[in-house]
């Protein structure tokens, strides 16, 4: 919005002092991250103090872990600071029309708009369920097929590459989108254009690159089936990480603090894939137009900091569903966007092993019950961070030894752009 003002501004008086620095995508990124912060900072307070009158406290059911009971009566439906921290600085410094930002607004509206009527349904109608999983499952439905349509038919998002390589990934000048583009890299002239393909980064690979359509026996970037297999495909990410996002969120601060470490990590995706130069030399998918992800990602990464103020243990504020199953969609659709979604699994790995231990811990008491007549278990309680809890671990040393593994996981996904 801010960027659109400054625009205006000088077509109407001419070129000012400042105006530039709007054009700088790393100026809007600092601006965005600041604003972030005094919001969750500043209107976090305001917001927790209101929560506390309303008496929209946290029920806590017994489960025998330490320092579980005390939490009772503790504001919840937090997430609306998450959520107004990371969506007014990006309305504010981001450019509005640009296709990748219109998809995490969206993103973002949708899931926070689910996430509150659970949190609603649990805390003012008094029912422990919550919002029905099927409706859930719809909404989390309804964003994966926007995004996969997005990205499979939008002509705004695309791919740029030399035209040599091209024709090696079977693109002809019908998936081309605009005119050729001609560059100068280390000294020669070279080809490029846009292309509309569903390729996509795949870790660890020489070639660093996977086409969806090969997966349906395609030769061709367009297949006239492959919906059948990437929207399902788009449709479980976004599933898939917004639940576990949702698991994790059991300590204070756990999911709050993995989340802006996440968010950071898809930040530097997103600069060095819209920077013609950088992606080059990474030999990654140059995506023009995700420059803009990185003043979101700065913004999630304010918001996750600013409301780890009041987060940290002792919280004296939960997220709740609106915040937890809102930041698991953010993240999975940065991801997708950036055409990273094949490194979730490494870059949202304790999520991953998080919602592992609850998948695991089921399906064996189950199991033992139909052999044995009773049922067993994995651990001592899941999801996992539970069962150190029962260990007898202070929850501040198991959320901090989770953020130390959740940084190690994004320095290895950040060196996957390397290893091949």
């Amino acid at each position: 919005m801010l960027i659109e003002l400054v625009e205006w501004l000088r077509t109407l008086i001419g070129d000012f002092e400042g105006a530039r620095l709007f054009q700088y995508i790393t100026f809007r990124a600092g601006i965005g991250i600041i604003l972030s912060l005094l919001i969750s900072m500043v209107l976090g307070g305001r917001i927790i103090n209101y929560l506390r009158k309303q008496q929209i406290g946290e029920t806590v059911r017994d489960l025998g872990l330490a320092g579980q009971l005390s939490k009772a009566g503790t504001p919840t439906m937090g997430g609306v600071i998450l959520i107004m921290a990371t969506l007014i600085p990006c309305l504010l410094m981001a450019k509005l029309d640009n296709i990748y930002i219109i998809l995490m607004i969206v993103t973002t509206s949708l899931m926070a708009i689910l996430g509150f009527v659970d949190d609603y349904i649990k805390v003012f109608r008094k029912n422990k369920e919550g919002l029905s999983g099927r409706y859930k499952v719809i909404g989390q439905v309804i964003l994966g097929i926007i995004i996969a349509t997005a990205m499979m038919f939008d002509p705004n998002i695309v791919v740029r590459m030399e035209t040599e390589t091209a024709r090696e990934y079977g693109l002809t000048e019908a998936n081309r989108k605009g005119s050729l583009i001609y560059t100068e890299e280390e000294g020669e002239m070279k080809q490029k254009a846009d292309y509309k393909t569903n390729v996509t980064n795949v870790p660890f690979l020489k070639g660093n690159r996977l086409d969806y359509t090969w997966l349906v026996g395609g030769t061709e970037s367009k297949h006239p089936y492959l919906w059948l297999l990437y929207i399902p495909l788009i449709i479980f990410i976004v599933t898939a990480v917004s639940n576990a996002a949702n698991l994790t969120d059991g300590l204070d601060g756990l999911a709050t603090g993995i989340s802006g470490i996440i968010g950071a990590t898809l930040g530097i995706f997103a600069y060095v894939s819209s920077n013609s130069i950088t992606a080059n030399y990474l030999n990654i998918l140059h995506l023009p137009g995700t420059e803009e992800l990185v003043v979101f990602a700065a913004c999630l990464v304010g918001a996750c900091i600013g409301f780890l103020w009041y987060n940290t243990f002792p919280a004296q504020v939960f997220m709740g569903d609106t915040g937890s199953l809102t930041l698991g969609g953010i993240i999975a659709a940065m991801a997708i966007l950036l055409r990273k979604e094949l490194v979730l699994p490494i870059l949202c790995g304790v999520f991953f092993v998080e919602t592992l231990s609850v998948i695991l811990q089921v399906g064996y008491f189950k199991y033992t019950k139909r052999k044995y007549g009773e049922g067993r278990r994995l651990f001592l309680m899941s999801p996992l961070h539970h069962h150190y809890q029962k260990k007898g671990m202070h929850e501040v040393k198991i959320v901090t030894r989770f953020w130390i593994v959740a940084i190690m996981l994004a320095i290895v996904t950040v060196i996957t752009l390397k290893i091949r």
